[in-house]
């Protein structure tokens, strides 16, 4: 029976692990996090005032069974046309860490908060040790909910031969917009949706100098634009990626890009999940950057700022690869070379931010908990290496490749089984999923139900 879950990490995925254990009136948990602020994670406690959700609030609830809870919650607090607004993220950031008070407060009995760093996890015939910095904690299972990990380092580059000041190897630190004038230039390596932030942060912090941008494609995320109803596809698309490519692109002739992209929204998982791992591959390989800009789009205030930035010159994309970084007085030499161009080029930077996107893969990932379970064989990374390899419900896999009954993963990192698993709607599913699943052992008293 499991009567006691211990959930690692208090950001999006693990806070709402805990409250929906308590609305399915599930086994206590205990929520163990070593920020100093729970509840937000990286994603919503660290964003600028001038960050705003990519998603429309009306699809923000943090419950699959109450779509329009984050509706209501904003408009108890005086928010106009709450539902198609793209409301600040540090403001969703209110609502989970609201959420997750109320839930403490009212049930001290069911759930508790611990502050701390998990450093290692076992496993025997009764449940789970926890070996926290400054004790152990005992669980009848473990979540793994670690979120995102820090982006890898791009090509060419060894932080180890770079200063602090100079190389900033994390997006959402603090220092990344300090020290810099209007003469500098600021290389950000990635041109994602961390980009858009890095680059809208530096203009709210006031610098006027010249952002370069640079990915392989020198591809930007896409903007949202007004809905609209439409007939939906019924069936889900054949999982060949350029037979989706082909579908797509003839569903975006007749009702947009925008519609036959969100209409795959039902199928997504399922296309992935039947397709073979070639085919997975070459997605990965060759489209994923097309997806990435097409599915994950900026709300149209944010797309008109960095337009704005692109229109006056300040900020430049350039689609090149990284070849090299030599650090001196003045700056870090970086030579890059173009997208369809044999002769490199080099670019003085005095400031360079890796946006270049989360990690995924155990082989190269620094996190000490998950390379101590991975090194013991308790985990294992997906067949992608995006993630670590987890069953449909959740159940880690090992390295011998039976499911763990007693330690799960949610979130990002169960991207190698899931795919779309990287946004709210998506996350907050699994997260009530896998709640139910521990809440039948609980009051089943079965193992691995």
């Amino acid at each position: 029976m499991i009567e006691h879950v211990a959930i690692i990490g208090a950001g999006f995925s693990g806070t709402l692990q805990a409250i929906n254990l308590i609305r399915h009136e599930g086994p206590r948990a205990t929520l163990i996090e070593r920020a100093p602020v729970a509840g937000t994670g990286l994603a919503y406690g660290a964003a600028h005032p001038s960050h705003l959700l990519n998603v429309r609030a009306a699809n923000m609830s943090a419950f699959p069974d109450d779509p329009s809870h984050l509706v209501r919650w904003l408009e108890a607090r005086g928010v106009e046309h709450a539902a198609a607004s793209f409301v600040p993220r540090r403001v969703y950031g209110e609502y989970l860490r609201e959420m997750l008070g109320e839930a403490l407060a009212r049930y001290p009995d069911r759930l508790r908060l611990v502050r701390g760093e998990v450093e290692d996890v076992t496993f025997d015939a009764d449940g789970a040790t926890l070996q926290l910095s400054d004790g152990t904690l005992r669980a009848d299972a473990a979540v793994l909910a670690v979120g995102n990990l820090p982006p890898h380092d791009p090509p060419g580059l060894d932080p180890a031969t770079l200063s602090s000041a100079r190389y900033k190897g994390d997006p959402w630190d603090p220092s990344v917009p300090e020290g810099l004038s209007d003469g500098d230039t600021v290389l950000v390596i990635g041109t994602g949706l961390t980009m858009v932030d890095v680059a809208l942060l530096l203009e709210a912090r006031g610098f006027g100098g010249r952002i370069v941008a640079v990915s392989r494609r020198g591809l930007l995320p896409r903007p949202h634009a007004a809905g609209q109803d439409w007939d939906k596809i019924r069936e889900r698309p054949r999982t060949k990626a350029s037979e989706l490519v082909r579908t797509v692109r003839a569903r975006a002739e007749q009702i947009g890009w925008r519609n036959a992209v969100d209409e795959l929204r039902p199928f997504t998982q399922p296309i992935w999940a039947n397709a073979s791992e070639d085919e997975r591959a070459r997605f990965l390989r060759h489209l994923r950057p097309w997806w990435d800009v097409h599915r994950h789009r900026l709300a149209p205030e944010v797309h008109a700022r960095l337009q704005a930035l692109i229109d006056r010159g300040q900020l430049a994309v350039r689609a090149a690869k990284t070849l090299g970084f030599a650090e001196g007085p003045e700056g870090i030499a970086v030579t890059l070379r173009p997208r369809g161009q044999d002769a490199p080029e080099t670019i003085l930077a005095q400031r360079i931010v890796n946006c270049t996107g989360p990690l995924g893969d155990l082989a190269r990932s620094r996190e000490p908990l998950l390379q101590r379970l991975a090194a013991r064989g308790v985990i294992r990374p997906d067949t992608a290496h995006i993630g670590i390899d987890v069953d449909n419900q959740g159940q880690t896999i090992a390295a011998d490749g039976t499911a763990n009954a007693n330690l799960y993963a949610l979130g990002p990192m169960t991207r190698g089984a899931f795919w779309e698993i990287v946004a709210v709607p998506d996350i907050r599913t699994q997260t009530w999923a896998v709640a139910r699943r521990l809440s039948n052992a609980h009051w089943v008293g079965g193992e691995g139900l």
